[in-house]
């Protein structure tokens, strides 16, 4: 009995060492989203789920009935101006790198409304974001383009 009593306790500690070693605690890597779909309800909720606003996000709407395809994303938010644009372009990089078919996206932040194409992020960027691989990668990239406020605007002229 004591024999049984010692390895039950060592497993425990096993598994509770080995649950520990765990880098990402309980975040699941956005990237594995890669490649997906806008018919893919589960995929487009997890990839929203883990981007800015996400504790604001109220929900969405998939728009696959007829092509360009896109997202409707809807948020219970009041923020400035400033944050919906910066949040509005981040999110939506996310999503045009890790979706296969969306071409445009509308962020509805209770107050305020955009709607971003794929196409035109792109030439806002003046550079491809399709082929970045990582979570990291993308928020560099994403990161030296919001630092001026007066390009930020230039996207919703």
């Amino acid at each position: 009995m004591k024999q049984i009593l010692k390895l039950s306790s060592f497993l425990l500690l096993a598994i509770l060492i080995v649950s520990g070693c765990n880098t990402k605690n309980g975040e699941e890597d956005i990237f594995k989203f890669k490649d997906s779909y806008v018919g893919d309800n589960s995929a487009i909720g997890n990839i929203v789920n883990q981007l800015q606003g996400a504790e604001h996000f109220k929900g969405f709407e998939l728009k696959t009935n007829e092509k360009p395809y896109g997202i409707i994303l809807n948020y219970d938010w009041s923020e400035s101006e400033q944050n919906y644009k910066k949040t509005a372009i981040y999110n939506a990089t996310f999503l045009f790198a890790l979706v296969q078919n969306v071409e445009w996206i509308t962020f509805n932040f209770g107050n305020q409304e955009y709607k971003i194409t794929k196409e035109n992020l792109q030439n806002w960027y003046g550079e491809d974001f399709s082929g970045l691989q990582s979570e990291d990668e993308l928020k560099t990239f994403i990161q030296k383009h919001l630092d001026d406020e007066d390009k930020v605007n230039q996207l919703f002229r």
